[in-house]
C-alpha cells in the first residue's frame, strides 16, 4: 500500500456474546491466506483484555478501561496515527468496539479531519445474537438502556449478521425479522450466520462512502461518483460530507449557517479560518450549538465535515457558498 492510499477500515459492532471476536478471527485468518497485512483495534471496558492472547503476533492496538465511543474517543484519534506510520503500514484495519459501543461514535473518531485522508470506512458490521434478540428487545426482560444501545447498533449498521441462527426456530425467526423491519431506516442487508460463518467477500463489500469536496480547486468529488451513490442497493444513508480548502469566513455568518442546517445533519466539526479574530480554529457543532477554539498548529488546511443521515448534499454545498462564502467564485 502506498502512502497516498487510504486504509480500508471496518467497524465490528454488536452486543456482548453476539460473536464479534469469532468473526474478527475468521477475517484475520482469511486476510493472511490472501497475503494481506491486517491491523486491529481492540477495545475493552475493563483494564485487561482477556482475549488478547488470541491475537499474539498481530499488528494491534489495545484500548482498555473505557469505551471507544465515549471515554476514550480522543485516545482513539491519537492512537490511529500509529497505522499511518510507514513502518506500521497495514492493508486493512478492523476496529472491534465493546459490546456497548455506539458505532456512530467510533465513526466520528474516524472522520476526524486529521484521519479522514488516512482511513476510509467501508462498512459498519453489526452482529446480533438471534437466540437472545427478542429477549433483549422486550420491555419485560431488558432495560431501556440495553434496548436503546442495541437499536443504535442495528440502525447504524451497513450490514447485519444475524448470528446463532441454529438456535432459532421458524416462528422465532419470523418475529425477529418483524422486529428488525421496524428498526431499520434503510435497505440494509441481513445475512444469517452460524458461528459467524460468512464469505469474506460479503464482509468486505464497500457499503459506506465519504464524499470529499475541495473548494480550493473547484468542485470535485473523490471516490465513487454521485450516480453510484444513488444506485448502490445496500448503501447506508449515514455519511460524512467534507468541504475543504475554503477561504476565511466570518464567525457570525458561519454559526448562523450551521444552525440553519437540516435536522438530518447530526454533527459538524473541522478547522475554519476566521476573518476576525484572524487565525485557524477547531470547531465542534452538535445539538445546534457551536464550540470553537483557536488551534496551536496554524498550518492545517481548512476543513468542514458534516455527519448525518440522508443529507441533501447539493443543497448544503450551495448554501455554504452563498451564505457563508458569498463572494467566493467557483
Amino acid at each position: 500500500m502506498t502512502q497516498s492510499q487510504k486504509i480500508p477500515t471496518y467497524i465490528l459492532s454488536g452486543f456482548l456474546g453476539s460473536g464479534k471476536t469469532t468473526v474478527l478471527l475468521k477475517m484475520l485468518s482469511d486476510f493472511k491466506k490472501r497475503g494481506l497485512k491486517p491491523g486491529i483495534v481492540l477495545n475493552e471496558l475493563g483494564q485487561v483484555n482477556v482475549e488478547g492472547h488470541m491475537f499474539k503476533g498481530e499488528k494491534m492496538l489495545e484500548m482498555l478501561d473505557g469505551c471507544i465511543c465515549c471515554t476514550i474517543q480522543d485516545d482513539l484519534r491519537e492512537e490511529l496515527q500509529f497505522f499511518l506510520q510507514e513502518e506500521n503500514a497495514v492493508d486493512v484495519l478492523l476496529i472491534e468496539g465493546t459490546g456497548v459501543a455506539n458505532p456512530k461514535e467510533i465513526l466520528e473518531a474516524l472522520t476526524d479531519p486529521r484521519l479522514l485522508d488516512g482511513f476510509e470506512t467501508q462498512s459498519i458490521i453489526s452482529l446480533a445474537d438471534a437466540s437472545k434478540f427478542l429477549e433483549y428487545q422486550s420491555i419485560f426482560s431488558s432495560s431501556r438502556e440495553i434496548r436503546e444501545m442495541l437499536n443504535e447498533q442495528m440502525t447504524s449498521a451497513t450490514l447485519i449478521l444475524l448470528n446463532k441462527m441454529d438456535l432459532v426456530n421458524e416462528k422465532m425467526k419470523e418475529k425477529i425479522y418483524k422486529k428488525i423491519s421496524k428498526l431499520l431506516k434503510a435497505d440494509v442487508e441481513i445475512i444469517e450466520t452460524v458461528y459467524g460463518e460468512v464469505e469474506l467477500e460479503e464482509l468486505l463489500k464497500k457499503r459506506m462512502s465519504t464524499i470529499a469536496v475541495s473548494l480550493g480547486d473547484g468542485m470535485e468529488e473523490t471516490g465513487h461518483s454521485h450516480h453510484n451513490h444513488e444506485h448502490h442497493h445496500h448503501e447506508h444513508p449515514f455519511k460524512a460530507f467534507k468541504i475543504e480548502d475554503f477561504p476565511a469566513v466570518e464567525r457570525i455568518r458561519f454559526e448562523k449557517w450551521l444552525k440553519k442546517l437540516p435536522g438530518s445533519v447530526l454533527r459538524g466539526k473541522g478547522m475554519v479560518s476566521l476573518a476576525s479574530p484572524s487565525g485557524l480554529y477547531q470547531f465542534q457543532f452538535a445539538s445546534k450549538e457551536l464550540e470553537i477554539e483557536r488551534m496551536e498548529d496554524q498550518t492545517c488546511r481548512t476543513c468542514l465535515i458534516l455527519i448525518g443521515y440522508n443529507m441533501p448534499i447539493e443543497e448544503i454545498r450551495t448554501s455554504f457558498q452563498q451564505e457563508v462564502l458569498q463572494t467566493y467564485k467557483v
